[in-house]
């Protein structure tokens, strides 16, 4: 049975290899995301072959633009009919409140079921050295728990964060706050272009609410057991 914390990344460009994988997890996956890779390369074809099979959909675009163009931009994407969407939480107070309005009443104009909105808070890619290099004084913690409040001020769902960061931004935004974590590696795993990691486990003890894995699975010799694997230890959190 499908454990709906796991979102499983489809970091691929050719849609015979999503559906192949898709196929492989069967029901042990209902959520999957979507990417730019994947969406700038097959586009809509992917979120309506997900949507056939049953599946639940990030589209993961990180949206960052005026307020207006960006809200334009999520009212045009939600009629996909995927679950989430986001946007930069550094596009401003502004840019997320405007999204929030205007996606909602979009959405109650045409009858459309409103996408979950959540906003990236610092990418899980980038390490202290590259923080210090583009000008930052504060530590990466303390930027992302100040965006993840932010963020909740304008009203959204929830945020995009490293599963480090999960348990302080827990503790500033309450239990309803979704925290979708990618940088969730199994133990023995390589971590790839990731810099602030956990285990699933652990995420979810700090809080995260949504775990993103992508190549544990997607790269593994047998990904059906690879992902059994990965649910097996989150069921012992709960």
């Amino acid at each position: 049975m499908a454990d709906e914390r796991l979102i499983v990344a489809l970091d691929f460009h050719e849609m015979d290899k999503v559906q192949a994988l898709v196929e492989n997890l069967g029901d042990c996956v209902s959520y999957y995301k979507v990417g730019m890779e994947l969406f700038y390369s097959v586009g809509v074809e992917v979120i309506t072959y997900l949507k056939q099979q049953n599946k639940e959909v990030f589209l993961d675009l990180k949206l960052h633009d005026i307020p207006n163009t960006a809200a334009r931009g999520l009212c045009s994407l939600a009629r996909l009919g995927v679950s989430i969407l986001n946007v930069h939480a550094s596009g401003s107070y502004t840019m997320m409140k405007t999204a929030i309005d205007q996606l909602r009443q979009e959405t109650a104009r045409t009858g459309i079921p409103c996408p979950k909105l959540i906003a990236v808070t610092v990418l899980t890619s980038i390490d202290q050295t590259d923080w210090t290099a583009i000008g930052q004084k504060t530590n990466i913690q303390e930027q992302v728990v100040r965006l993840a409040k932010l963020t909740k001020q304008a009203g959204l769902d929830g945020v995009v964060a490293s599963p480090q960061e999960a348990q302080a931004i827990r503790q500033a935004c309450g239990e309803e706050f979704m925290i979708v974590t990618p940088g969730v590696r199994p133990s023995g795993v390589a971590t790839n272009d990731q810099s602030r990691i956990a285990v699933p486990m652990q995420a979810l003890k700090n809080g995260a609410s949504h775990l993103v894995i992508g190549r544990p699975i997607t790269a593994a010799k047998d990904p059906h057991a690879a992902a059994l694997a990965i649910i097996k230890e989150m069921e012992m959190v709960r």
